[in-house]
């Protein structure tokens, strides 16, 4: 229920920046020309080192990035670090890491004549490498024994993953060359390392890996343009 009752404050609060934005430019005379600007757009997520004040379980951070190649075209990518401890019934582990993303997005919103944000469509091919610590595990060998506890460490190191990703989300310019985001993405698993006698379960930049091959993210981006040209 928070976490739906949270979604709908963000989507609201990009909406109404929208909604203001657009009744602002209705005052614009219709013979003036405007020229869009071009430059890089860097910035941080803030979701995860916020979330990290929260659950002590998983710290990290991601920087990303965009550069605008079209009126409607952007290179976007983002490149991060991740420590995750995953608690399991009968195990628990440390999976810790870094990893980038790189592809493009599109605007779907048609902006009023000098506004700048975005409905971003797009796509993501991601890569992470990283090592996993198993700290505990706990087997039953016979049934008719009780069940033994292994707290003697075992790292896996040199782990990889690939994968590709959907993103759909918002930008907004909440004051001059500053933007907001709000990111989501549909996920799906290429390739990811083995691990003998233990289920590679969690990549950084990945998430958690399901059965399936498929995940879901989610950040909220606060970025600066730096604008090199317009045309």
């Amino acid at each position: 229920m928070k976490a739906s009752i949270t979604l709908r404050f963000i989507i609201s609060s990009f909406l109404f920046f929208f909604a203001i934005q657009a009744i602002g430019q209705e005052k614009e005379i219709d013979s003036v020309k405007f020229k869009n600007r071009y430059g890089l757009r860097v910035g941080v997520d803030l979701f995860t080192p916020v979330y990290g004040l929260f659950d002590e379980d998983r710290q990290g951070f991601e920087v990303v990035a965009d550069y605008r190649v079209a009126k409607r075209f952007w290179i976007a990518g983002e490149m991060g670090y991740l420590d995750k401890l995953v608690k399991e019934d009968l195990y628990n582990y440390n999976t810790s890491g870094g990893y980038f993303k790189v592809g493009a997005d599109f605007n779907a919103y048609q902006n009023w004549p000098g506004m700048e944000n975005m409905i971003v469509v797009g796509f993501r091919y991601g890569l992470s490498t990283y090592s996993q610590t198993l700290n505990e595990y706990t087997f039953n060998s016979d049934p008719y024994l009780p069940y033994e506890t292994i707290d003697q460490s075992v790292d896996y190191d040199n782990l990889s993953a690939q994968w590709l990703e959907l993103v759909l989300g918002l930008k907004v310019e909440v004051l001059h060359n500053v933007y907001l985001g709000a990111m989501f993405s549909g996920k799906t698993l290429l390739t990811a390392s083995d691990i003998d006698g233990f289920k590679n379960m969690f990549a950084p930049g990945f998430n958690g890996i399901s059965t399936n091959g498929y995940g879901f993210g989610f950040s909220y981006t606060l970025s600066y343009l730096i604008p090199l040209y317009k045309k």
